[in-house]
């Protein structure tokens, strides 16, 4: 593959959970691409289904009860989906890493630091102990924790120390993609800021493509270069950060913006998205937003809309553009 096509393609990626109650549709049939280098933002409520997406390039889906029931998931040319375990199990760390959101529970509190991130190197590039411990300490300081501390263990460090360590972990390797889910969320707002610098800094040494699952489109805008709106499992618009930010087509996007404050303008009052996201075990027929948006009609509540391409690269699903262009 050329380095002018996509790392990863994902194509009608559709995940189910089956439980006693009902079949969950967390995730249904949603379409991404990122190219090598680039980083994409996904980004959506709470219960959207952006780490289910996530679990799911991972092939990490707890089963059961939950399934990846269609779909593809093509990495560098090999679809994800048919890998046996073992392959997976190459690829994780090696070929594609995630940071998961929480760092105080993503280490294991018995073991050092040092160990947890040389682990990582002895699996994949098969080196002795004294050349992977080597390695990590040298991981610890391209993260900017001095490398006397690599003995220490997870309690002995902050929380924004602690996320560090967990990039560190996922970098050892040097994978062509990372998949950070929300890696800020428990993070006071300062030391997030240090660590998205971290992450966009070590993004551009290492030509690293990156998925960055966020619900604050404020940090999107600093580090992303496409962006996917997710909804009830489903990608509702989907371009770069320019026409997402600068040419918003879809009502659900547009109630995004409305509900952040502005330093440009002078309200007395938000505009918040009406209700609440749907229970994805009993999703609304028809358009998944019909329920909360301002512009619904007669078909967005019996047909589900098309992805449309409204100009090259910036897709709507919504029935306001089945022509094409705003109707």
């Amino acid at each position: 593959m050329s380095n002018n096509e996509n790392l990863l393609s994902i194509r009608d990626l559709t995940i189910h959970y089956f439980t006693d109650d009902g079949v969950v549709k967390a995730v249904n049939g949603i379409n991404l691409d990122i190219a090598r280098g680039e980083t994409l933002g996904l980004v959506g409520e709470t219960g959207a289904g952006k780490t289910t997406t996530a679990l799911g390039i991972m092939r990490l889906i707890p089963d059961p009860p939950g399934k990846i029931v269609g779909g593809e998931v093509i990495f560098d040319g090999t679809d994800l989906i048919k890998e046996s375990e073992k392959k997976m199990r190459h690829h994780r760390g090696f070929d594609f890493s995630m940071i998961f959101q929480d760092p105080m529970t993503s280490l294991n509190p018995v073991l050092t630091v040092g160990d947890q991130i040389a682990e990582v190197i002895r699996l994949h590039d098969k080196v002795s102990r004294a050349e992977a411990n080597k390695k990590a300490a040298d991981m610890l300081e391209l993260v900017g924790i001095p490398a006397e501390r690599i003995n220490e263990y997870p309690h002995q460090f902050s929380g924004g120390m602690k996320q560090r360590v967990v990039i560190a972990i996922a970098l050892a390797c040097n994978p062509q993609l990372i998949i950070a889910d929300e890696p800020t969320t428990a993070l006071d707002v300062t030391i997030q800021a240090q660590v998205l610098a971290l992450m966009s800094e070590l993004r551009e040494k290492f030509g690293t493509a990156m998925l960055l699952i966020t619900h604050d489109l404020g940090v999107v805008a600093e580090i992303c270069d496409k962006v996917a709106i997710m909804y009830a499992g489903q990608i509702l618009e989907y371009g770069t950060l320019e026409d997402i930010y600068n040419n918003v087509c879809h009502p659900y996007t547009k109630g995004l913006f409305g509900s952040l404050p502005s330093l440009n303008s002078r309200v007395k009052r938000l505009s918040p998205i009406s209700g609440l996201m749907p229970d994805p075990a009993n999703l609304p027929e028809g358009c998944p937003f019909h329920p909360r948006c301002p512009q619904k009609c007669e078909k967005c509540t019996v047909k589900e809309p098309p992805n449309v391409e409204v100009t090259p690269g910036h897709f709507v699903r919504c029935h306001l553009f089945d022509n094409g262009k705003e109707g």
